[in-house]
Parts: structure tokens; sequence; C-alpha cells
């Protein structure tokens, strides 16, 4: 993986060194000052990062010559959230020293410190403190602002750290999360496969090679990361590390987000699961986006897409008016709604182009079966998966129950303009038959077994 590593770095647009491995944390001087040279530091961590690294990171440093400006160490409870007002603490902190800032963090303090960096254009570093989440090396911050959550621009770390001791060291809870981040990749990749065998978004092969070349071999042990095993982390972290990279490359999300990421971002920006100690974390709610979105690649194949009418199709198109007032329906929290409009509408094809698109899905259909076939995974292996690893793999198990779940189904399509199996399924008119069968007597939701153990929601 480390010669994959390098291939990356040479095409990263932002980060030009990664120090990854068992006991690399000593590295951390050495990796800065052949970035940053012997400008300042300036330690950004929170009670919990610092107690596993903070000290070995400022050792490491000092010993390199680098000169520590200072530090900021956030309190370890309540846990951190990723909210802009958090940015806006950090910029201002960072804008009365002149250093470059290094976050020792998992995924919410990077993506605050990445940010924060990026307002102020400056170049930052960060050292990984768990497996959680794929953002480490990416470009771009999901935080949300105003009630809503969205990737926003700012560049990678110029730097990294990812030592696997100390990443398998973390609680279970966090490398159970970022499981459920990278295997969303699987249906998400069938989403690009999609919008790319339709002519809407092409696939990038080598960003594509950085996410699923590793994948599989990234998702095979969840028995060993659920023990805490620092070998099994490793293809974990060097996955969740690509994925970052190729985002970077990309300059855009798609690479490592697809429909899966949907739910969880409907989710978050509704707040559930925001006010829980620790809060319910990003990974696994996109890990139960990652099983309600195989489920409908595995029903698939079932759908009579030959007999649909392109022209009868047309004519029952929704106008852009009635189009708005389905997602105003779907969408009552105002701030959400505002951005699912401006979303939707991105993505609405006009009504004289219907025919023409549902056609095109037609004549596409057969060759979409046949490329997704070799990328998706059943929904009861995904489940399996989370269920090994410890993470949940059933919306009752993170407080949604079937109804709130099948909704989500419909409120996810419409809050991102990046299209997806659910838009082409919007397009045909098979939407509402999807869904109605996943949850009707024998389908997925109707037959999944509900868990007893394993629940997330925190007792009152």
């Amino acid at each position: 993986m480390s010669e994959l590593i390098d291939q990356a770095l040479q095409n990263a647009t932002d980060t030009k060194a990664i120090a990854a491995g068992r006991g690399v944390i000593a590295q951390t001087g050495r990796i800065y000052t052949e970035v940053f040279g012997q400008q300042p530091a300036f330690l950004v961590a929170d009670e919990n990062t610092w107690g596993v690294a903070g000290d070995k990171v400022r050792a490491s440093l000092q010993e390199a010559g680098v000169p520590i400006a200072g530090e900021h160490i956030f309190p370890g409870k309540p846990t951190l959230y990723a909210g802009y007002e958090n940015v806006t603490t950090v910029r201002e902190i960072l804008h009365k020293v002149e250093a470059v800032p290094v976050s020792i963090a998992s995924g919410t303090l990077n993506d605050i410190v990445k940010l924060a960096a990026g307002e102020l254009g400056r170049q930052y570093m960060n050292v990984c403190t768990a497996a959680s989440m794929d953002g480490y090396a990416a470009f771009g911050a999901s935080i949300t602002k105003d009630g809503f959550k969205i990737t926003r621009n700012c560049p990678a770390p110029a730097a990294l750290i990812a030592d696997y001791d100390i990443m398998a060291a973390a609680p279970q809870r966090l490398t159970a999360t970022g499981l459920g981040d990278l295997i969303e990749k699987v249906p998400g990749g069938a989403d690009w496969l999609v919008a790319d065998e339709l002519g809407i978004e092409a696939v990038d092969d080598y960003v594509w090679g950085l996410v699923q070349g590793p994948l599989r071999d990234a998702l095979s042990d969840p028995d060993g990361l659920a023990a805490g095993n620092a070998e099994s982390i490793v293809g974990l972290a060097d996955g969740l590390l690509m994925s970052g990279l190729a985002m970077q490359a990309h300059q855009s999300s798609r690479p490592a987000s697809g429909a899966g990421h949907n739910f969880s971002h409907q989710w978050e920006m509704e707040g559930h699961g925001l006010d829980w100690e620790p809060p319910l974390s990003h990974g696994n709610k996109v890990g139960i986006g990652s099983v309600a979105t195989s489920a409908v690649y595995d029903l698939l194949p079932t759908l009579d897409v030959a007999s649909i009418d392109p022209e009868k199709r047309a004519a029952e198109w929704l106008t852009p008016e009635q189009n708005d007032s389905r997602i105003v329906e779907l969408q009552p929290i105002p701030a959400i709604q505002e951005a699912a409009l401006g979303q939707s509408r991105a993505k609405y094809v006009p009504a004289e182009q219907a025919a023409e698109r549902v056609q095109l899905i037609k004549d596409h259909w057969d060759a979409i079966l046949e490329r997704v076939k070799p990328q998706t995974m059943p929904a009861e292996e995904v489940a399996d998966i989370l269920r090994r690893v410890g993470g949940p793999y059933h919306p009752a198990q993170v407080g949604v129950d079937l109804d709130k779940m099948k909704l989500t189904y419909y409120q996810s399509q419409t809050i991102r303009s990046r299209y997806t199996i659910m838009d082409a399924l919007f397009e045909l008119g098979l939407l509402d038959q999807v869904i109605d069968t996943l949850f009707a007597p024998g389908g997925y939701w109707a037959e999944a077994p509900v868990p007893t153990e394993g629940s997330i929601v925190p007792e009152n």
C-alpha cells in the first residue's frame, strides 16, 4: 500500500508528505520540517486526542527544532460538534499567531482545523488518532452551517501522520465508524458507474483505482477490527487514506460518496443524534445508508424497465413547480428545504427532454446491470460486515423507525445534485415501486430482524 500512497502523493494537489505505519508518530517532527521547515507550529486537540498523542507530537516537533507557538485543547466532553461556530473559534485563535496549525484529531476536529486553516490561507498538518473516517487526506471539510451540512471547499493537509498503533488503540466505536464510512464506497461506486454509463458524470479511472483498488481488502477483516488488532487496522486505515487522496485529486467527494451518504446527511441536517453523548457518528449513519442503497441495487434485476413508454412517462413528468412542491412537502425544515430546492433544481430534467432521458436509461439499462453487478454487495452482506465490526446496521439501532427510514429514501434523493441510482429510478417512475417493495412483506426492511443488541441510542 505504501507504493500506492506514494503514487497518489505524486498527483495530490495539496498533500506533500504522509507517514503511515506502526510507530510513525515519532516521525512527526521530520515530516513537519520536510514540508514546513522551521515555521512555528500551533497544536490543536481535544482532551481525548491529546491524551493519546499530544505529548508525543510535541516531543517529536521539539526534537526536530520546531518552535511551538501555542496549544488549544478543547474539552473531551461533550464531544466536539462539526459546527461552523467551532471553526470560527479555531480561526480566531489561529489568526493571532503566525504558525502552522497541527491538528491532533479524528474526523470532526480535523475538519474544523482544516476549514479554519483554509479560511486563513494557511497550510496545516494532521496527526490521525483513529481510523474513523475518510476525510483526513481529503479536499474539503464537512461542516454544518445555518442548519445545512455540506462539504465546504478548503485544501487538504499538506502533511499527515497515520500511526496504526495509535489508531488501533482508539475506542472500538471509532473503528466501526470508519468502516461504516468506507463501506459506502461499494454502492457509491455503483452510483458513479450509473452516472458514467448515462454520460452524466464520467468515471475518472485514476481516482477510481485509488478508492476501489484497495477497498475489498480494507473491508475483509471486520472481526480483527472489532478486536482492535493493529495488523487488521492497516487495511482500513489505508483504504480511508486512499479515499481521501482520491477526493483531493478529483477536487470532489464523488469518488467516495454516493446515495448512501445522503441518508447520513439528511439525518445530520435534522439534528438526529447530535445531542447524544457521544453524538451519533457520521460513519454509523453512512453504514446504514450503505445497507439501504445496497438493498435498492439488489432489486434492480427484477425491474421491468423494458416496458416503460418514454412518451407516457414524459406526459406525467413533474413541472418545475410540481417538483418544487414535492420537495417542500418532503423537507419541512426551512434550512434543509431551501438548500434541497437548489440541489434538486440543478439536476431537474426539463419536460421537453424527459422522453429522451427515459429512453437513454432504457437503452443503457442492460449495460448498467452488467457494470454494477460485480461492484455491489448484497444488503445482507453489507449488514453482516457492519455487525461484525460492532457498528449499527439497522435503523432501529440509531433510533430511526421504519416509517422514518422509508421517508428518508425520498428525502435523501432531494438534497444533492449528484446523480445516483435514486435519480435514475425517479426518472423512470420506478422509485415508488422500489421503496414500497423494500418495506412490503418479503422486502428487505420488512424481513430484516430488528437487533435485540447493539443499539447506540443513549439511555434517558
